[in-house]
């Protein structure tokens, strides 16, 4: 049975279960209905980070424009530009024995695209969640349903792998940005 995190709280995965390395993190949403006239396309994507908090290089950025880290312990399994459907909206393969020793963190975030053109912003965002999932056996580890936190904001970092010597944890996050993906990219050193 899952592990249901709220917000901020951090929860061990690997040491709690032996062997564990390859996951799938599945990330969800739905909007609201609204007569805004445009469709909601929400983007996941993630950033490996070294001790910093910042990404080494621009290629530590994985989402809809490069699907796979070079290392092979990130990738990203496709853009869904309407969420529409139940489950998991998009989807990341995450092999913790590929991630470069280097990488200390890897942050999973949700942007709206084009949100200041379409006048969209996570307010009318709901049911988001992040779930992690043992990729071998298809047990889901840890789930983390963010609620009803955020009005203005176009983008969220959800939730963050990171390593503590070495275990792999999970943090639940739920920290919202404006600027979306731009904003996020710039934070974290990659020029978007």
């Amino acid at each position: 049975m899952a592990i249901s995190l709220k917000k901020g709280q951090k929860v061990d995965l690997t040491k709690s279960n032996p062997g564990l390395s390859k996951l799938l993190i599945g990330l969800g949403w739905d909007t609201n209905k609204y007569d805004g006239g445009s469709d909601f396309d929400l983007d996941a994507s993630v950033f490996l980070l070294g001790p910093d908090e910042k990404v080494t290089s621009d290629a530590d950025f994985v989402f809809y424009g490069n699907l796979k880290h070079a290392s092979g312990g990130v990738e990203h399994t496709g853009d869904n530009l309407t969420g529409e459907g139940e489950g998991d909206d998009e989807q990341i393969k995450v092999d913790l024995s590929k991630v470069p020793a280097s990488i200390d963190k890897i942050d999973f975030t949700v942007t709206i695209y084009e949100a200041d053109e379409r006048k969209q912003n996570f307010g009318q965002v709901s049911n988001a969640f992040i779930r992690v999932v043992n990729e071998a056996s298809g047990e889901e580890l840890v789930r983390f349903d963010l609620g009803e936190d955020f009005s203005i904001e176009t983008a969220v970092v959800v939730g963050r792998l990171y390593r503590q010597g070495a275990e792999w944890k999970f943090n639940a996050v739920g920290a919202g940005y404006s600027g979306g993906l731009g904003a996020l990219g710039k934070a974290y050193g990659v020029n978007i």
